[in-house]
């Protein structure tokens, strides 16, 4: 998906995910939007004729960096414990840098029901993107003799997936960026150790 935006698109888009970040889809409007671009709501428009457009096209934009960041552990590591000590690392450094506090596809999925269907499959392409890749890293890592899956490689990244987004929510709830690799990492650490 062609996902080029204009400059000012693009300006708009980035607050947008901050937003969301922040708050998820029904945490802020156009208005809220306005006062940060210091444009008027019908310029916003203009961009993007609805809320439900702008958000599908930031997680589309969303999807597409961390399709390519997951290419680039691949070719770059080629070693599937450094590529999840890497993607755990990712998050661990957004949190505590504050660049991205929480992932805001985990964000949005807790609004699954309520937002426009657009954005919910986005949302939902999203984490089949993380898990597929998950998967495939875990399976390498299997054949290696790296990890020791208890369940299908499938199974195992759901569970990872599942502990890294709630260590985002553990760092946010305790207001302490350390609570994110010290729920992570134990689980690493078991997927490393034999039964």
């Amino acid at each position: 998906m062609n996902t080029e935006l204009s400059p000012k698109a693009t300006e708009i888009a980035a607050h947008a995910r901050l937003l969301l970040a922040a708050g998820g889809y029904n945490s802020f409007s156009y208005a809220d939007i306005s006062a940060r671009v210091h444009i008027s709501k019908a310029s916003i428009h203009h961009h993007f004729p609805s809320k439900a457009e702008l958000v599908r096209i930031v997680v589309a934009r969303y999807r597409e960096e961390a399709l390519a960041g997951m290419a680039i552990l691949d070719r770059q590591l080629n070693d599937p414990l450094a590529e999840l000590n890497a993607y755990a690392d990712y998050w661990s450094t957004c949190i505590r840098d504050g660049t991205s506090s929480f992932c805001i596809c985990a964000m949005l999925a807790a609004e699954l029901l309520t937002i426009p269907s657009q954005v919910a499959d986005e949302v939902r392409g999203h984490f089949q993107d993380q898990s597929a890749w998950l998967a495939s890293v875990l399976k390498k890592g299997a054949a290696k003799g790296q990890f020791h899956l208890r369940n299908s490689p499938t199974i195992e990244a759901g569970s990872f997936m599942a502990t890294v987004h709630g260590a985002m929510l553990a760092a946010r709830a305790f207001g302490d960026p350390q609570t994110f690799q010290a729920i992570v990492q134990p689980t690493i650490d078991k997927l490393i150790t034999a039964n």
